[in-house]
């Protein structure tokens, strides 16, 4: 049976979906799939960042520090000209193209600063927490006239 859409999903999709909720859907919306999804731990010297990059190789991943923010690439494409002798393919989900994310880190961080591991799709940072300079509040500006 067709089901009316708009703007490319199903009209009646919450009330005909009886299976378990989309956890990631709610969370994150229709874009769930371009969301590197991350955890931040804040340690006692340092945050411990992992972002789950799945399906992504090492050199598929950009970090980029610039004006105080850690800059997170990663992009990937499917290979199209590839062909299949045992048949075709019906449908495909993988995830092909970019995503990007970006934290702020501090001024104080630099590139020696921050390590980096990537090991089973997971992107582990380890950026260190800089102390911020204190501005003085008692400092009285004067007025002129």
């Amino acid at each position: 049976m067709l089901m009316p859409s708009i703007f490319g999903e199903r009209l009646f999709d919450d009330w005909t979906d009886f299976s378990f909720p989309d956890v990631d859907k709610m969370l994150y919306g229709k874009h769930a799939d371009r969301i590197m999804k991350t955890d931040v731990k804040e340690n006692e010297k340092d945050y411990e960042i992992d972002v789950d990059l799945p399906g992504f190789k090492k050199e598929d991943v950009k970090l980029q520090l610039k004006n105080g923010y850690l800059f997170i690439e990663a992009s990937k494409g499917l290979d199209k000209d590839k062909k299949d002798d045992d048949g075709r393919y019906i449908r495909r989900e993988r995830y092909s193209g970019s995503m990007s994310r970006s934290f702020y880190v501090g001024e104080d961080v630099t590139e020696k600063d921050v390590h980096a591991q990537f090991k089973d799709g997971i992107l582990k940072l380890m950026v260190p927490k800089k102390e911020h300079k204190k501005v003085e509040q008692d400092q009285y500006i004067a007025i002129e006239g």
